[in-house]
């Protein structure tokens, strides 16, 4: 059985070709019999978002395998081969597996280390099942890279620092104001940055969110998700002293906030801090705000300085993420390894004992018959030795006729370790005394 992932990335492919190969859950069960149907594959989990397309599939063998794969998905997904094979990539086996391990963990994503991609996988993998019968080795895979991204979250700082602007923004909130829940904050927009942001400050309890946003009924919706104040556009220089923590990431041309709002807020707040968190292009507040007494500011590129220090952290555990993996991986495919071995034995086993069973019947049966005993019992042993060891002499032969040294070699240990040919030495000895 050989275990295979492939697929495309924000590495590999454009926005273009990923849209391009996007499965939706409704489509899976449809994809996956048209596969099984055109190609070696027995099972596979198809994982698909934004910024990756991928296929981790168990098959027969690899015999033919990727070229079939491309026919099955330019058919699929209505593409040229020339355009899906520069941005293909292919695991095979052990590969397959560290990155399935590196996918789960975070460090094969955009953002180094982010946690959304572990619920994806796990997503895919529940989506995947009811539609068939899922081999063992694929299975016992993903369950145990849910483990190792568990471990490498616990036992590293790949996930500890923000790496995206409304999570940097919330942090620094949480460095100034000791507790969130004591504080009234106003978001600025209602784009994904600012949805980002309700969000996290949502999960920290803010005390009061209140958003406000030039189209009322866009911040009316993104307001009922998270139980905040919704005010209108033109009622934020009256209402802007109600808030303690302002964020702001709008697509205005001008200044939304300038230094006479501010002024006018903090005399109704009677002069307590404000804090200004602005991360818009063009900027939403004028920068000369950042000089009134008890009003602290940041901008996008202050919080992409905290950003890359974070990041500088995250990429400082890769080392000891991979190691993780590393040994999680090559911990996997020793299972693997012993499970296909213990297979292999067991079926050898039958089949040597289905011989000896055929052969020990023939012979009962000639001795029912009145044939001789002794002769009988040495006519069973020797065509049980035949058939027993024909196999892996025959192997022994070719070797040696194929010049294969390290085959030959091998064999001959292999026959040497099993005290066959000792054995018969002594048998030898005995029957042929000098």
């Amino acid at each position: 059985m050989t275990l295979l992932a492939l697929g495309v990335n924000h590495k590999t492919a454009a926005v273009a070709l990923r849209e391009k190969m996007s499965f939706l859950p409704d489509s899976f069960e449809q994809a996956f019999h048209h596969l099984i149907q055109t190609t070696l594959v027995k099972s596979g989990v198809f994982l698909s978002t934004c910024n990756r397309t991928e296929f981790y599939l168990s098959a027969q063998n690899q015999s033919g395998l990727e070229k079939k794969l491309i026919q099955w998905l330019c058919e699929y997904c209505h593409l040229k081969p020339e355009e899906l094979i520069k941005s293909l990539y292919w695991y095979y086996d052990d590969q397959a597996v560290e990155h399935l391990m590196r996918v789960a963990s975070g460090l094969d994503s955009l953002i180094l280390g982010e946690p959304q991609i572990l619920g994806q996988i796990k997503k895919a993998f529940t989506q995947s099942q009811p539609h068939q019968i899922m081999c063992r080795d694929l299975k016992r895979l993903f369950q145990k890279s849910f483990s190792v991204a568990k471990r490498v979250r616990t036992e590293t700082d790949i996930g500890v620092h923000a790496v995206s602007f409304a999570f940097a923004a919330c942090s620094l909130a949480r460095q100034i104001f000791e507790s969130l829940s004591e504080v009234t904050v106003l978001l600025i927009g209602a784009g994904e940055t600012i949805e980002l942001m309700a969000r996290h400050l949502f999960k920290h309890k803010v005390k009061r969110l209140i958003i406000a946003n030039r189209t009322f009924e866009k911040a009316l919706c993104l307001g009922n998700d998270f139980g905040a104040d919704v005010i209108r556009f033109e009622e934020i220089p009256s209402r802007l002293y109600e808030a303690d923590i302002t964020m702001s990431s709008t697509a205005s041309q001008l200044p939304v906030i300038d230094k006479n709002m501010i002024k006018q807020a903090l005399k109704k707040r009677r002069n307590q801090p404000m804090l200004f968190i602005d991360i818009a292009v063009p900027r939403d507040i004028e920068p000369e705000v950042g000089h009134v007494p008890n009003v602290y500011l940041y901008n996008i590129d202050d919080l992409q300085s905290i950003i890359e220090r974070h990041l500088s952290h995250r990429k400082r555990a890769v080392f000891k993420a991979e190691s993780i993996i590393k040994e999680e991986s090559l911990n996997f495919i020793s299972w693997v390894r012993s499970q296909s071995s213990s297979e292999m034995i067991r079926e050898y086993r039958s089949k040597a004992d289905q011989i000896r069973i055929a052969l020990t019947e023939k012979a009962l049966a000639a001795i029912k018959k009145g044939d001789n005993l002794e002769k009988t019992l040495y006519a069973l042993t020797h065509k049980l030795t035949n058939q027993l060891i024909h196999a892996p002499t025959s192997s022994l032969k070719k070797a040696a006729l194929d010049g294969d040294i390290e085959r030959f070699k091998f064999l001959h240990e292999s026959l040497e370790h099993s005290g066959l040919l000792h054995f018969k030495k002594q048998a030898t000895k005995k029957r042929h005394p000098n």
